[in-house]
């Protein structure tokens, strides 16, 4: 066997130094590429709707219903639209109970803080 290492075709390229504290660093031509910038308005393409403020509503039925995480966040269901109506209903069901909980939590805690910094 040899000593030498040969080059890995399926990894990038890449060149290691080190740093003035000693440390590896590695680095990568991935990094210092600039990022493409967005597309101007209009050649977005796509389905887009505009809202005029005031206006008429949009309902955002078929993206589902929006779960509240415990950290107050807010997600939506990845494969809503994948899900049959049972499954919807047993969804919405379960996510109207556990928002509601969620959201009781957080207000408690949310009064409890400003109720604490007040005392101080």
């Amino acid at each position: 066997m040899s000593s030498s290492t040969t080059a890995n075709p399926e990894l990038p390229a890449t060149s290691a130094t080190r740093d003035q504290t000693g440390k590896h660093e590695e680095s990568s031509s991935a990094q210092h590429k600039t990022p493409l910038p967005l597309p101007e308005p209009g050649q977005a393409g796509g389905d887009t709707t505009q809202l005029t403020v005031g206006g008429d509503g949009v309902k955002l039925d078929h993206l589902g219903p929006l779960v509240v995480n415990e950290d107050g966040t807010m997600s939506r269901i990845a494969n809503w639209t994948e899900m049959a109506d049972i499954e919807r209903q047993n969804t919405l069901r379960i996510l109207g109970r556990r928002n509601k909980m969620r959201l009781e939590a957080l207000r408690a805690k949310a009064q409890a803080q400003a109720s604490s910094s007040k005392e101080e």
